[in-house]
């Protein structure tokens, strides 16, 4: 069965725009190349046709009429594989429109372009099915989340975006700052590779809070793809990749206003305008804000549930098509964002702020640019050539109240300070990519080359002295520099057999200037076991240079000193697992079973101890003998019990272990078990939705920095926060060009009682904002409109 599918200055961006301005299409993802893809679209117009019909006409006249079928996704777009017979004929209906029957050349891969002229007048028309978000033809476990998900939830930004799935779990990171983020099968986003139009982005220092420097009103689509990806898109990813599809130019609406305010006084504004200039140049304008200005105190401990922000964003995409294969497309990217958090008199601008009150601040500007182009050759189509440039300049600021145990008097007594962390990333990427085949479209190849550059200028002061220590060491613990130049090449080939096999073998070289030659082998397999039926093995290795404050820029917001190695080495990994997927019918509806296991295992990683000592954070490489590793098992069900409600459910259970100390204990704040539901209701003609998310956490491991710590070595057990449950629903309006949305998070006002340890006294030696394991201001309610022009 188918089934539908951010150098302080701009001149380093400019020259990154100079070498490359033309680039775009060269996908870095693997795809079936020897299948025929295409878009089918009304004739005389842009608009797209989803859920068109294509179906092979089979050439032998024994054969039956019906070859392989497949539908057009929400884009108009469709992959079909060719079928074992021979066929050169492709049939091609909507409802609506008059069919048509295209002849397909019988070598290559073409990409088809079918215009559909209208038909007789229709009456009404109701929809009776939707896309599934399992691909039965990607090589890896891909899951999409479509524009229609993002409208379940508020999806303010990249971080709501994953609200109603369950591959990926969202996490506050602290009680203080209000950043979040995403955990793939058990580990941190920081070892998910997250790429914007399949190209690498919001690495680095930006870690922190990238989730929210996406607009959820910019986004198409996000494909989740579990396990190591592609190498074309390089060595870091180790649990998975997201990548983010952000609204194309040629494609997207004309203007699409959105706005949204909830009832903590925060809002977001959000406009998208695109203009198709001619038939070959087409632009977008992509801005978002967003501003909370008001203090909310709900739980009464003196501190703000939310920090203070403000929110300034622009993205501008332009896109040219020409008629002879080639595709170009670059745009620049700007924000500006602050936040300030902390207790509730705290003010930035007093005297003494830092020292009287208990307050954060971060202030982060990013510019970005990129520039893609593809050559596909007009008699070869399964032959193209890309490059993708891109280049980003990210700057922030962030200070921190803090307090210290000054030891150098007697009595002890206790110090108030200022922690303050900047740091500078310049980054420049730029990717060569060939695409071919062997003698015939089964045996397709992918061959490069890629150069990154990362400069890394980060300067962290907490504001102590040491007596032996002279100015000179004093420099080298408050200045972590580095700078990165990593040239590599790699090669990919894929096998498909057009009936039940898929094979991707890929292998990149990276010359490290700091750590040598780093190789990287991954290895996708897909095999097609019956006609619904599609098992899925991956097996491949990452690698990773970790930076250890802006990893762990949740523990800042703690009493907790930071006690870093020198000369840490990078992360190494290998990621092995495999998924199930069964498609069948239900109750005369379309159902999916997904069934995936995933293991992870390090053999060297950058280790955060907040369990040996409730005074430290020691940060270093695993000690030798010690072991980390992730095991993720998920099981998923996707069906429609009855006409217009669709039901997603989901259980994870999750094994994730680091040696601490020696003694191999589960990491902390991540729960071992996980049940997802999500309900969908959709009237005719889509007028009304109403959705409804459950979100069940089991229990997860603590590390409290009060007391005398965990004591593991006694054997005594480890603290844990209890087991709960989230409810959230939203009800949507839809009109002519107008959507209404109301919605509430928490529906039922769970929260964490004491979200800050030593909240009474910030200053003391047992604060701790960082160990947060559910929400903290309780109910949201929100309501917005969605406004859009075709």
């Amino acid at each position: 069965m188918n089934t539908p599918r951010g150098i302080s200055s701009l001149s380093f961006l400019a020259c990154a725009l100079l070498l490359g301005l033309p680039f775009s299409g060269a996908r870095a993802q693997s795809s079936s190349i020897s299948s025929v893809r295409g878009e089918v679209r009304e004739a005389g117009k842009a608009a797209p046709l989803p859920g068109a019909v294509l179906r092979w006409l089979l050439d032998e006249p024994d054969a039956p009429n019906n070859g392989p079928t497949t539908t057009t996704d929400a884009q108009g777009a469709f992959t079909l594989a060719r079928p074992a017979r021979a066929a050169s004929r492709l049939v091609v209906q909507a409802l609506g429109y008059r069919p048509d029957t295209l002849r397909v050349p019988s070598a290559g891969a073409p990409f088809l372009r079918v215009a559909l002229r209208a038909g007789a007048e229709l009456g009404e028309v109701t929809v009776t099915a939707r896309t599934l978000t399992y691909s039965s033809l990607t090589p890896t476990q891909a899951q999409v989340i479509s524009s229609r998900d993002l409208t379940k939830s508020a999806c303010c930004n990249l971080a709501e975006s994953f609200e109603t799935n369950a591959a990926v779990e969202v996490t506050t990171s602290d009680a203080v700052s209000g950043a979040k983020q995403i955990q793939l099968l058990g580990l941190d986003g920081t070892y998910s590779l997250l790429t914007l139009d399949n190209q690498p982005a919001l690495r680095g220092l930006a870690a922190p809070y990238r989730l929210g420097y996406l607009a959820g009103p910019w986004i198409e689509s996000i494909e989740i793809i579990k396990g190591t990806g592609s190498v074309v898109n390089g060595y870091e990813a180790m649990s998975g990749q997201v990548n983010v599809k952000l609204k194309e130019p040629d494609k997207t609406d004309q203007l699409l206003f959105n706005a949204y305010v909830n009832d903590l006084g925060k809002f977001d504004v959000n406009l998208n305008t695109s203009a198709r200039i001619n038939p070959k140049w087409s632009t977008a304008l992509l801005l978002h804000t967003d501003h909370l200005g008001r203090r909310v105190d709900r739980n009464g401990d003196n501190f703000l549930d939310l920090p203070l922000a403000t929110q300034y964003n622009a993205i501008n995409k332009w896109k040219y098509k020409s008629d002879y294969g080639l595709v170009s497309e670059f745009g620049l990217g700007a924000l500006r964002e602050t936040r300030q958090g902390g207790q509730l008199g705290f003010r930035e601008d007093e005297a003494n702020a830092y020292t009287t009150h208990y307050g954060t601040t971060q202030r982060a500007t990013r510019y970005t640019g990129f520039a893609k182009t593809s050559y596909t050759w007009p008699t070869r189509p399964f032959q193209s050539l890309g490059l993708l440039l891109s280049g980003t300049s990210h700057d922030f600021v962030s200070a921190y109240s803090s307090g210290y145990q000054d030891f150098s008097v007697v009595p002890e007594v206790t110090r108030r300070t200022v922690r303050t962390y900047d740091g500078t990333q310049r980054t420049g990427l730029a990717t060569l990519l060939f695409q071919s085949v062997l003698g015939n479209t089964a045996h397709v190849y992918r061959t490069g080359l890629s150069f990154l550059y990362d400069d890394y200028q980060e300067v962290f002061k907490d504001g102590r002295s040491y007596l032996a220590e002279t100015p000179a060491m004093a420099y080298a613990r408050e200045h972590r520099n580095r700078r990165e130049q990593v040239p590599g090449a790699f090669a990919e080939y894929t096998y498909q057999n057009s009936r039940n096999l898929t094979l991707v073998a890929g292998l990149r070289a990276d010359r490290h200037n700091l750590y040598g030659w780093q190789l990287t082998p991954r290895l996708h397999v897909k095999f097609d076991a019956a006609k619904n039926t599609v098992l899925r093995a991956s097996a491949g290795r990452g690698f990773r240079v970790a930076n250890p404050i802006a990893d762990n820029a949740a523990m800042l917001v703690s009493s907790r000193e930071f006690l870093i190695a020198n000369n840490l080495q990078p992360e190494r990994v290998w990621n092995l697992g495999g998924s199930l997927t069964q498609y069948f019918t239900l109750l005369g509806f379309p159902a999916t079973f997904v069934a995936d296991y995933y293991h992870t295992e390090f053999s060297n990683q950058v280790v955060a101890d907040v369990y040996s000592a409730p005074q430290y954070i020691s940060i270093d490489n695993l000690a030798a003998g010690g072991r980390s590793f992730a095991r993720s098992l998920q099981a998923e069900l996707q069906l429609q019990p009855v006409k217009q409600l669709h039901v997603k459910g989901a259980y994870k259970y999750l094994n994730v272990r680091t040696s601490y100390d020696g003694q191999l204990l589960p990491k902390p704040l991540t729960p071992s078990h996980r049940a997802f539901l999500n309900l969908g209701y959709a009237s005719a003609f889509d007028k009304w939705r109403a959705d409804l998310t459950v979100q069940w956490y089991g229990q997860r491991p603590l590390a409290h920095v009060g007391g005398e710590g965990h004591q593991y070595h006694t054997g005594a057990e480890l603290p844990t926060a209890p087991r709960f449950a989230l409810l959230n629903t939203q009800l949507t309006r839809a009109f002519k060009r107008l959507e209404v949305y109301a919605g509430v998070e928490n529906l039922t006002d769970y929260r964490q009682a004491n979200p800050i340890d030593g909240a009474a006294a910030p200053f003391g030696p047992n604060f701790d904002a960082a160990m947060v394991w559910g929400p903290v201001f309780g109910r949201l309610t929100y309501v917005g409109l969605r406004y859009q022009i075709e």
